[in-house]
């Protein structure tokens, strides 16, 4: 059994509830990187070294912990579509994604100080057509402020899906069966519950 602490390297609320839904004891550390996209990165490098950025700099500032990060893009023909800056960027994206297949990437890393693993997941998602006033006002729902792609599938967003493909909860922002896979590698026992803000 692992006893050091599992320490949270995220401030996303959705990425909080759902290890919550695994009933493990852990603490929050959000790490403030950047997450520019390197010249001609591939989405599913981008997404990796990100999480692994985030997980090694949290472990510097905790380096006795357990450390999970992660990273979601929604990627369209090889285009990462990050969180939108502002009205235009949101209703950009969503016509972007209007009436068509559109993948999301989250990449999970596990890192202590004797060892680091990583994973990338994807799912795939299939969007009906948004027309110009429906995006105008889902934007005006706030949802998609702070949203990779400039959606939420488990909010107002849920009406544009069709269908999915693959994981749910990686399109929330953390894969549920790859991390509980990952935690219990790292001897982490999952269903218990506890928090704590750090």
């Amino acid at each position: 059994m692992y006893s050091s602490p599992l320490v949270l390297a995220s401030n996303s609320p959705r990425r909080r509830e759902l290890l919550l839904s695994l009933g493990v004891v852990f603490q929050i550390c959000p790490q403030d990187i950047d997450e520019s996209v390197l010249n001609v990165e591939k989405p599913y490098d981008y997404v990796q070294r990100v999480a692994l950025e985030k997980a090694l700099s949290a472990l510097a500032t905790n380096p006795g912990a357990l450390v999970l990060a992660a990273d979601t893009s929604v990627i369209v023909d090889d285009q990462i579509l990050g969180k939108p800056q502002d009205i235009g960027d949101a209703l950009s994206m969503l016509s972007l994604l209007s009436n068509r297949e559109h993948s999301v990437l989250t990449a999970v890393t596990l890192a202590n100080s004797e060892k680091q693993r990583s994973i990338v997941v994807r799912t795939t998602v299939n969007f009906r057509s948004i027309s110009a006033a429906e995006a105008q006002r889902y934007w005006a729902t706030g949802e998609p402020i702070g949203k990779a792609g400039g959606y939420a599938i488990q909010g107002f967003g849920a009406a544009f899906v069709e269908s999915i493909e693959g994981s749910f909860s990686n399109v929330v922002g953390l894969p549920l069966f790859e991390t509980a896979q990952y935690l219990q590698a790292f001897g982490v026992a999952i269903w218990q519950q506890e928090v704590v803000d750090s």
